[in-house]
C-alpha cells in the first residue's frame, strides 16, 4: 500500500473509533430525524388545507409536544405513586400471611404425629426465611426512587434536545440534506439523494404504522382495564400502547404496573390483567402487526429480533428504543449500496 493509501485506512479507523464514542449522541440525532420525518408528514398533510409550511410546521410541532406533555402527566405520577404504595404494602402483606401461616400450623402441631410434625416444621423456617428476604427487597424499591428520579432528569434533557434538533430539522430539511450530500464523492451524489428518498419514504411508512399499532392496543387494553375495573386503567393503556413501540419486550414491560396495581385491589384481577394482555399480544403479534408490516414495511420477524437484541447491546435502551426505525433504514441502506450498487455489480 502507498503512503497515500495507509493515511486514507487510518483516517476511516480514527473516523470510526470518533463515530463510536459518540454512538449515543448520533441515536439522539436519529432519533429527531425519525421524528422529523413524522411531522414533516403531517405537515404536509395540513398544507393540503391551503396553510403556510411555517404555520403547518408550528401546529405540528405542537401537537408532539402537547402529546408527550399529556402522556407524561397522565402516566408518571400516578404510576409512581402506585408502584411505591404497592413496595410499601406488599412487606405488610408478606407479614400478615406469615402470621395466619404460624397460627394454621400452630394448630396443627396438636392434630399431627411427631414425625409428621418435624417435617412441618423444617418447611416451615424455610418459608419464614423466604418471607424475610422478599419483605427486604422491598427496601431497595424504595431506596432506588432518587436513582430513578435522576435518570428521569437525563432523560428530560435528552428528550429536549431531541425535540431542539427536530425543530431545526424541520425548519429547512433540504438544507441539512445538501450538506450530508456534500460529504458523499460527487459520482455518487445523485444516487445517494435517490436513497435518502427511499430512507425517508419507509420511515414515513414504519411511523403510519405504529401509529396504528399503538393506539389499538391502547384501545383494546383500556376496553380491557375498565371492564376489570383495575384503577388507571387510562394511564395504564396509554403506556401499553407507548411501549408496544418496543416488539417482544415492549409489551411484556407494559402488563407490569396494571397487574401490580390489581395486586392492590384484588388478586384475582392480577390473573385476569395477565390474560387479557396475553391475548392482545397474541392478537396484535399474529394479525394486526403482520398485516402492518406488509402494507408498509416489509420486515422478517427474526431481522425484527436480532437488531433489537443488536442495538440493545451495543446502544442501550435507546438503542431498543430505536430498533425497528434504525432497522427499516438499514435495510434500505442495505438493499440499495451494497446489494444493488455493489454486490450485483461485481463480475467474475
Amino acid at each position: 500500500m502507498t503512503i497515500g493509501q495507509w493515511f486514507g485506512f487510518s483516517a476511516i479507523l480514527c473516523a470510526i473509533y470518533i463515530l463510536w464514542q459518540v454512538r449515543q449522541a448520533l441515536l439522539l440525532v436519529f432519533a429527531a430525524i425519525v421524528l422529523a420525518t413524522a411531522l414533516n408528514k403531517l405537515a404536509r398533510w395540513i398544507q393540503r388545507f391551503k396553510i403556510k409550511r411555517s404555520w403547518a410546521i408550528f401546529f405540528s410541532i405542537s401537537l408532539l409536544i402537547l402529546t408527550f406533555v399529556t402522556i407524561f402527566l397522565l402516566v408518571v405520577p400516578p404510576l409512581f405513586d402506585q408502584l411505591q404504595e404497592l413496595a410499601t404494602r406488599v412487606p405488610r402483606g408478606l407479614e400478615r400471611g406469615l402470621q395466619r401461616l404460624n397460627l394454621w400450623i400452630n394448630d396443627l402441631k396438636t392434630q399431627l404425629p411427631g414425625d409428621l410434625w418435624q417435617n412441618l416444621f423444617q418447611v416451615n423456617l424455610q418459608i419464614n426465611a423466604l418471607i424475610q428476604q422478599l419483605q427486604r427487597l422491598g427496601n431497595p424499591v424504595i431506596g432506588g426512587v432518587g436513582t430513578f428520579l435522576g435518570n428521569t432528569l437525563g432523560g428530560v434533557f435528552s428528550f429536549l434536545l431531541v425535540i431542539v434538533l427536530t425543530i431545526m430539522l424541520l425548519a429547512d430539511p433540504l438544507a441539512y440534506r445538501q450538506a450530508f450530500i456534500q460529504l458523499i464523492p460527487s459520482f455518487y451524489r445523485q444516487r445517494m439523494n435517490g436513497i435518502l428518498d427511499q430512507c425517508e419514504e419507509a420511515l414515513g411508512l414504519w411511523v403510519v404504522g405504529a401509529l396504528i399499532d399503538m393506539t389499538v392496543v391502547a384501545i383494546c387494553s383500556l376496553t380491557g382495564l375498565l371492564a376489570l375495573q383495575v384503577p388507571l386503567a387510562f394511564a395504564n393503556a396509554i403506556l401499553a400502547g407507548f411501549l408496544n413501540l418496543i416488539p417482544n419486550i415492549g409489551p411484556t414491560l407494559s402488563v407490569i404496573p396494571p397487574m401490580a396495581i390489581a395486586l392492590l385491589e384484588d388478586p384475582w384481577k392480577a390473573g385476569f390483567v395477565f390474560i387479557l394482555y396475553f391475548l392482545i399480544q397474541q392478537a396484535e403479534s399474529n394479525f394486526l402487526m403482520p398485516y402492518l408490516m406488509a402494507k408498509q414495511v416489509s420486515l422478517l420477524p427474526a431481522i425484527t429480533l436480532i437488531s433489537q437484541g443488536f442495538f440493545l447491546s451495543f446502544f442501550g435502551f435507546i438503542g431498543l428504543l430505536l430498533a425497528l426505525p434504525l432497522t427499516v433504514v438499514g435495510q434500505v441502506l442495505v438493499k440499495e449500496i451494497l446489494i444493488r450498487d455493489i454486490l450485483d455489480q461485481w463480475e467474475q
